[in-house]
């Protein structure tokens, strides 16, 4: 197992155990977020959109407004309209303004988009489980905690 330091070609040590943490979290994200995207590439759809598909089956026939998907997201992103725009263009949501309130805008997940989520989520699964592979239950509950208490403190 290669050390952070050599994984990234760091030549000094770290200026503390908190830097090289940080540094291990966010490397590790982004080693997850690229294998991951590799994974959905040949569907066309990003991690994020397939956090939207997730979180719009979950909502069922009800669906969420844009508002609500976007505290859902894993990954805040800037322009939550937008990226529903190009999932309905994808033809992966389907939007439908409100009659009696026309700023109100719900999204549900289409029959494509169940069909997307129903072709990715396996492989989806097996990256997962590939990367987690070493870890045995009390070691993930431990990373599970570990991160929850760093994430409460913002």
């Amino acid at each position: 197992m290669a050390s952070l330091q050599a994984e990234i070609k760091q030549t000094k040590p770290f200026a503390s155990p908190i830097d090289e943490a940080l540094l291990s979290v966010l490397r590790t994200a982004a080693v997850l977020e690229h294998h991951l995207s590799e994974v959905l590439k040949p569907f066309g759809i990003t991690h994020t959109q397939y956090n939207v598909l997730r979180i719009l089956r979950g909502a069922g026939s009800a669906g969420l407004c844009g508002r609500e998907v976007a505290e859902r997201l894993v990954s805040r992103v800037p322009d939550i309209s937008r990226l529903l725009d190009r999932m309905v263009d994808m033809k992966l949501v389907d939007r439908e303004r409100d009659s009696a309130d026309r700023r109100h805008v719900t999204s549900r997940i289409s029959s494509k988009g169940l069909r997307v989520l129903d072709q990715t989520t396996p492989a989806l699964v097996t990256v997962e489980r590939t990367r987690f592979a070493g870890l045995d239950p009390e070691r993930l509950q431990l990373l599970i905690g570990t991160l929850a208490q760093i994430r409460e403190r913002l």
